[in-house]
């Protein structure tokens, strides 16, 4: 997910939902490379034990690939008990993560102009807080239903 301030550029986060605790962990960084999703992946590794093999389901943009030139993503991956599965092209609607976007984008980026990218940021922050608390609310499983029909 890409968000902006109106100035200075573009945040990305990087976000996984855990479908077993229907819980919800995200990063806010300035650029969305391939060392970046490296480091989601470690985050999101260290919250397992080792021996319990993750599954990450990601879409095809280029820094979360391995490629012939950087094996880096393959080669972590397959030393850390991981199976990263790529959605199809234009298939992003297959990522069960992509319907919590819709309820973000509603309960912290529509109709706002954060002053900065530290506003922003920490918006997104307490909604994913509140997020995770909250999952039962009728009108977040509304707006999330209402987006995997979609």
């Amino acid at each position: 997910m890409v968000a902006g301030t109106g100035n200075g550029g573009v945040r990305h986060l990087f976000a996984a939902l855990d479908l077993s605790k229907d819980k919800l962990y995200g990063h806010i960084k300035p650029v969305k490379r391939r060392t970046q999703f490296l480091e989601f992946c470690r985050y999101l590794r260290s919250l397992y034990p080792a021996d319990i093999r993750l599954a990450i389901v990601a879409d095809n943009f280029s820094p979360h690939l391995t490629t012939k030139r950087c094996q880096r993503v393959g080669t972590w991956a397959d030393a850390n008990n991981v199976e990263i599965a790529y959605t199809p092209t234009n298939s992003s609607w297959l990522n069960r993560i992509e319907a919590q976007f819709t309820a973000l984008r509603y309960f912290t980026l529509d109709g706002t102009d954060h002053a900065d990218h530290k506003a922003l940021g920490s918006m997104i922050r307490r909604y994913i807080i509140w997020r995770n608390r909250h999952a039962d609310d009728q009108h977040l499983q509304a707006l999330v239903d209402r987006a995997n029909v979609a």
